[in-house]
């Protein structure tokens, strides 16, 4: 029966063939293609009328950016350089590039004052958001930042910004003294301490005003989209923790500090930011004392960080509510008080979970760090719906004024919301 079926067999291979490359049509760009933009005649068409609209538009915003004139003194020059031909007068950039970053009055001389407290920025800000890939002795430094930006970008003796430093410290020191004892009659004693070190060093710098001293520069000659940058990072820097604390001061079994956090959250939620600013800028002024002067920065830095705090106090306790009733009574039967309970087991999965939506809350209020422009204060907005368009020089200029401003804007909400999802799948502990 072998025989027979050798016979009939003419040849066996007995090795294998060698490995073909898959067809063109299913490998590489034209595999990804098929599946993504014609991966049926719907799709298709749609690919087709999408790209027919970027050409479209493409077609007319590449000659009109690289066709720009970049070196004239006003709209008309530019225009009759330009003579009917398709461009983009960019030589108000060039001209006012200090004013959109800047201010008109902030002086040209100190510009490297704030650049340098822009830079420092990230070198603060390195051990907060990577903490993994960072020596924890730069948080030395992010403790110090603060202190060191109010005093490069303000002005004046270094000794204001030291003063300020030693109330934290003490009052830091005081707190730690009495922790173990009683968690309010510390917190109290904390406050009292920092007060007495502030007033007391308010003298100590007016004696000697001219050590390591800046030149002064104040709030009203600040402007550009310095301003805003001030204003999102100290809001956005000061609204989590205190949204944090209302967020657990809403669930609180206390019923005072319960209503007072409640109708707090609720009121400012149900108010218009630029109501808050118009109170900021007009209305503070009838509750203080006559001839009181309150920096207008820090009273739009108190309504801006009081609005997004209430929205953010709400994201957190949605993240408090979605945690199972088992993570408290897991906490409950390890022996944790109050306070360790919420540090090591409740907060960091609350705040997990709250990632995007703190993320939005922080994004928003960037963006609308422009609205302090209605109030006569000169930000990236108020200069160029201001000083700038109102000039006989520049007036008619928009697409390149609006576009530089969507310039300084989109890389830093973009670059938060990158982070936020870098940071989830950091966090990603869950395995499904």
């Amino acid at each position: 029966m072998s025989d027979t079926h050798a016979q009939t067999v003419a040849y066996v291979r007995d090795t294998m063939l060698p490995q073909q490359p898959p067809p063109a049509s299913e490998a590489g760009a034209v595999k990804w293609v098929r599946a993504n933009l014609f991966p049926d005649i719907l799709n298709g068409l749609l690919t087709l009328v999408a790209l027919f609209i970027i050409f479209k538009i493409l077609a007319g915003f590449l000659p009109w950016l690289f066709g720009g004139i970049w070196h004239t003194q006003s709209l008309a020059e530019c225009r009759e350089i330009l003579d009917g031909a398709t461009g983009g007068c960019f030589s108000v950039l060039t001209e006012r590039w200090n004013q959109l970053l800047f201010g008109f009055k902030y002086p040209s001389e100190e510009y490297w004052r704030p650049a340098l407290a822009f830079v420092m920025l990230f070198v603060a800000a390195a051990p907060l958001l990577f903490a993994m890939y960072v020596p924890r002795q730069v948080l030395y430094f992010t403790a110090l930042y603060p202190f060191i930006a109010f005093w490069l970008i303000w002005g004046g003796t270094i000794l204001t910004p030291i003063m300020a430093l030693l109330g934290f410290i003490a009052g830091y020191i005081a707190f730690k003294k009495l922790e173990a004892s009683s968690f309010a009659g510390a917190l109290g004693a904390a406050v009292v301490t920092a007060f007495i070190v502030w007033f007391l060093g308010g003298y100590v710098t007016g004696a000697m005003s001219g050590v390591l001293a800046l030149p002064e520069v104040p709030s009203r000659d600040m402007g550009g989209f310095m301003l805003n940058f001030i204003l999102g990072t100290v809001c956005v820097s000061l609204s989590l923790p205190i949204g944090i604390l209302l967020a657990l001061g809403r669930q609180s079994h206390m019923p005072i500090i319960k209503w007072i956090c409640v109708v707090f959250i609720e009121f400012i939620r149900g108010v218009p930011l630029i109501t808050l600013l118009f109170v900021a800028n007009v209305v503070l002024a009838y509750f203080l004392p006559p001839g009181t002067t309150f920096d207008l920065i820090l009273r739009v830095i108190i309504m801006i960080t009081m609005f997004s705090s209430a929205y953010i106090a709400e994201v957190i306790r949605g993240g408090l509510a979605a945690l199972p009733k088992g993570q408290y009574e897991a906490a409950d039967s390890l022996g944790l008080d109050y306070a360790q309970s919420m540090r090591l087991i409740i907060m960091p999965q609350a705040l997990k979970i709250s990632i995007p939506g703190i993320v939005n809350v922080a994004v928003g209020l960037f963006k609308d760090t422009t609205l302090v422009s209605v109030i006569s204060m000169f930000d990236l907005v108020g200069m160029i719906r201001g000083p700038i368009l109102a000039s006989t020089e520049w007036n008619g200029v928009y697409w390149e004024l609006w576009g530089f401003a969507i310039l300084m804007f989109f890389p830093v909400c973009y670059g938060i919301s990158q982070y936020s999802q870098w940071l989830e799948r950091q966090l990603a502990t869950d395995h499904r």
